[in-house]
């Protein structure tokens, strides 16, 4: 699964994108969220406000659980993206 993070987002984590399997019991995109605080103090900053994350599912649009299974792609980003 590819994340990809914009703006703010990807400041925090420190990179734009990185390829992640994770464990079978990620099945949201809260609970992917929640892995993800746990690789980095970068991760875990980025994730501390959840209502300022918005998210994309295979390029849709999401809330915070909607099932993420067969996603090749999920994306974080704040509410409003510039260029």
């Amino acid at each position: 699964m590819t994340i990809l993070y914009f703006a703010w987002v990807k400041e925090k984590v420190g990179r734009s994108e990185e390829t992640v399997t994770p464990p079978p019991e990620i099945t949201t995109v809260s609970t992917l969220m929640d892995w993800l605080s746990e690789r980095s103090p970068g991760h875990a900053s980025a994730f501390a406000d959840r209502t300022l994350i918005k998210c994309a599912v295979a390029q849709v649009h999401v809330d915070h659980t909607a099932r993420i299974e067969s996603a090749d792609e999920v994306a974080f980003f704040p509410p409003v993206t510039g260029g």
